[in-house]
């Protein structure tokens, strides 16, 4: 090993403890859950659904439903937090997803004794239903009240997963996040839009490569998509699927010519909270209505 990686290994030490020791503690009961901030819009829609939110005192920008969440406080953006700002609003509890930083500015709040969680996220249907368990055993509610949100999500995520067995052609699938470079922005393996999609049942047809990448046309052209998947940010300079479908990047894929765009709002699929589940359903009923 180098002496310069060396170095950075002696650096990020401290902070690879920190944060495994928070994972590890995660969803244990919190010390003082009266005042909680969060960084993570899928948290905030959590606790929303929990009926916990008089304890929230702000939140992250990422943090857009429900409605009322926006009149919170507001921390800045959940992978740019400022140290500051955090102590300004005296939180108890800070909760957050695995991206919540920099590094240093989580390092430096839990150093001033701040109890923080990193809530552990997993990219399915099961995941979400234990992302909303770990945050209910956080805030130390009872079994009963824990159980009536959990007991509609495992129905929801029931019928997800009949609806996926039902479609007998799985389908290729392109989740695109946005035409802004004039190429499509396209979710690949390990995005949480490879996870939406295998939980819809489709077939990310652009798994050849990690992380989201601008691609060409030819390679669209080659993957030919059957559905293509948009937030309704990414579509918002379009106005509709049928003129995003006339773009030169996409007009002959075989999506574009059944019309078999989809536009949803993106939080609600790519938030892996509560709305994920039936976002997911929504998309799944679409692959089989076209079949019949």
């Amino acid at each position: 090993m180098s002496i310069f990686k060396l170095y950075k290994l002696i650096k990020f030490l401290p902070l690879l403890v920190l944060f495994s020791a928070g994972i590890n503690s995660a969803c244990d009961k919190a010390l003082d859950a009266s005042r909680i901030t969060v960084a993570g819009g899928s948290i905030t829609e959590i606790i929303y659904a929990l009926e916990q939110d008089e304890k929230l005192v702000a939140v992250d920008i990422t943090s857009n439903f429900p409605k009322q969440a926006s009149e919170l406080p507001s921390i800045g953006y959940v992978r740019a937090l400022s140290a500051e700002g955090v102590l300004s609003l005296s939180p108890s509890l800070i909760l957050g997803e695995n991206d919540m930083g920099p590094a240093a500015v989580m390092e430096q709040l839990s150093r001033v004794g701040i109890d923080i969680k990193i809530i552990p996220e997993e990219n399915t249907a099961d995941g979400i239903i234990d992302k909303v368990s770990c945050v209910a055993n956080i805030l130390d509610m009872s079994d009963y009240d824990k159980n009536l949100v959990l007991n509609d999500l495992r129905n929801e995520a029931n019928d997800l997963h009949s609806i996926v067995k039902s479609n007998q052609s799985p389908k290729k699938v392109m989740f695109i996040l946005g035409m802004e470079s004039g190429s499509p922005t396209v979710g690949g393996r390990g995005t949480s839009a490879d996870g939406f999609i295998k939980m819809t049942g489709g077939i990310n047809i652009m798994d050849s490569f990690e992380g989201w990448k601008p691609v060409s046309t030819e390679s669209i052209i080659e993957a030919s998509p059957d559905f293509i998947i948009i937030s309704n940010r990414g579509l918002s300079s379009f106005k509709t699927v049928e003129k995003l479908g006339q773009h030169p990047t996409l007009i002959f894929t075989p999506a574009s010519k059944q019309n078999n765009i989809i536009a949803l709002d993106g939080m609600a699929m790519l938030g892996f909270g509560p709305r994920t589940i039936s976002s997911a359903k929504e998309v799944a009923l679409r692959y089989i209505s076209k079949d019949e």
